[in-house]
């Protein structure tokens, strides 16, 4: 046992080194792309090209690299391929032009596929056998969760439980936890900051409280099935009905640019952290987070670079917020319930999702978060944003799924 506690110190802490030096990098230049962004309204007519620029990248060169996130989930189960090193600087750059050009996207993914990649590298040098391999892997993906939002513990859940839903690998919680922490430590070192929105005060216990929860979290989960199917439908549909991938980005941005005019606002592109901070203030429109889905939807399924959960994050709080004025509830507690709630029910990681909700909110109302975790995950069904994510238990005895089956290959089942 000593043996593999120090055999992971070292490599579960090279990969939390290298991936949280890259999520501190990811994150300043993000920072930059967005208040250059903000700064300069005309950048958003280059978003066409931009887009286009970096699928014509991806195109010729990314290779493996354009299964993204799926992609390192596929060799975590499978093996017999490799996580190309070059994923790490495409996706970095493909992620802030992304952002410069006014895209809805997000970071998750981006910090994902960089400890992925970087942790494949460290594998190759360091010749590690295939199971070890596997375990390094996943460092990489819990490194590069809980480095890039500031949740080391819930970065170490997230990498055991996205690969197969309703089962989680415990032999490699010591390792993903190692690298976790080091990568969130390592991205603090460099000085880069979190944001942190307060849940506030908790509503007293009741069972009308309770029963407000309970349908709001089953309204968390159906709005991540819509994004997820949404994405997944208007991917197929630029897919087949423009098929260069160049011609496809370069034809998305032309309709973000549409979209941006015909609503008439901005706060849709990016992040939109300024709709998080409003949602806990009570300031949000009830559309604001159909809005918003609709944004990265079309963002995603346009083929450009970003991750989903932050704008997960937007879309929970924001119908929390709304859901709270129907409910008369406080608008920040149950934003917050959203915030953590959809993002459970897209990734179908619900307990990597409470313990964040935890980490970020404290443990004041953590019944009514494990309940939003629960609920959304169960109603927002057999999808999500990862197709690669196996399907180990089923969500319900009234669905029957084959032995290592895939959200992917439910979708072409039905």
């Amino acid at each position: 046992m000593a043996g593999f506690v120090i055999k992971w110190l070292v490599l579960g802490g090279l990969a939390g080194v290298f991936t949280g030096s890259a999520s501190a990098l990811f994150l300043a230049s993000l920072d930059w792309a967005t208040d250059a962004r903000v700064s300069h309204a005309w950048l958003l007519w280059l978003l066409p090209a931009g887009g286009a620029l970096v699928s014509f990248v991806y195109w010729k060169f990314g290779k493996d690299a354009s299964k993204g996130n799926n992609l390192i989930l596929e060799q975590i189960h499978e093996g017999g391929g490799s996580v190309p090193l070059r994923m790490a600087p495409l996706v970095l750059a493909g992620t802030i032009i992304t952002h410069l050009f006014g895209g809805s996207a997000g970071r998750e993914g981006t910090a994902v596929q960089m400890g992925g990649s970087l942790s494949e590298w460290i594998g190759k040098m360091l010749r590690i056998n295939a199971i070890d391999r596997k375990i390094l892997l996943m460092c990489g993906v819990s490194s590069g969760f809980g480095s890039v939002f500031g949740t080391p513990l819930a970065g170490a859940v997230f990498g055991l439980e996205v690969l197969v839903i309703g089962v989680i690998r415990y032999e490699a919680l010591i390792p993903c936890f190692i690298a976790s922490f080091v990568g969130d430590k390592m991205t603090a070192a460099w000085g880069i900051h979190h944001l942190r929105y307060q849940m506030g005060a908790v509503p007293g216990f009741s069972m009308p409280l309770l029963l407000k929860v309970l349908l709001a979290s089953m309204m968390f989960g159906l709005t991540a099935l819509l994004f997820s199917e949404l994405t997944r439908q208007l991917k197929a549909w630029f897919t087949k009905l423009i098929k260069n991938p160049v011609a496809k980005s370069f034809a998305g941005g032309l309709l973000i640019i549409g979209m941006v005019y015909l609503f008439g606002t901005r706060e849709y592109l990016g992040l939109s952290i300024p709709l998080i901070q409003q949602s806990f203030d009570g300031t949000v429109h009830g559309y604001d987070f159909l809005l918003k889905t609709v944004f990265t939807s079309v963002t995603l399924g346009a083929g450009f670079q970003g991750g989903e959960v932050t704008p997960l994050f937007v879309i929970g709080s924001a119908l929390g917020s709304a859901l709270a004025h129907l409910f008369s509830l406080p608008a920040a507690f149950l934003a917050a319930v959203g915030f953590i709630s959809v993002f459970s029910g897209a990734t179908n990681t619900p307990i990597a999702c409470f313990i964040m909700g935890i980490e970020l909110f404290g443990a004041d109302g953590a019944v009514y978060l494990f309940l939003g975790c629960l609920v959304s995950y169960l109603f927002s069904g057999h999808t999500g944003i990862y197709t690669a994510q196996r399907i180990g238990i089923s969500k319900s005895r009234a669905v029957a799924v084959q032995d290592h089956a895939t959200l992917a290959s439910v979708r072409v089942k039905k």
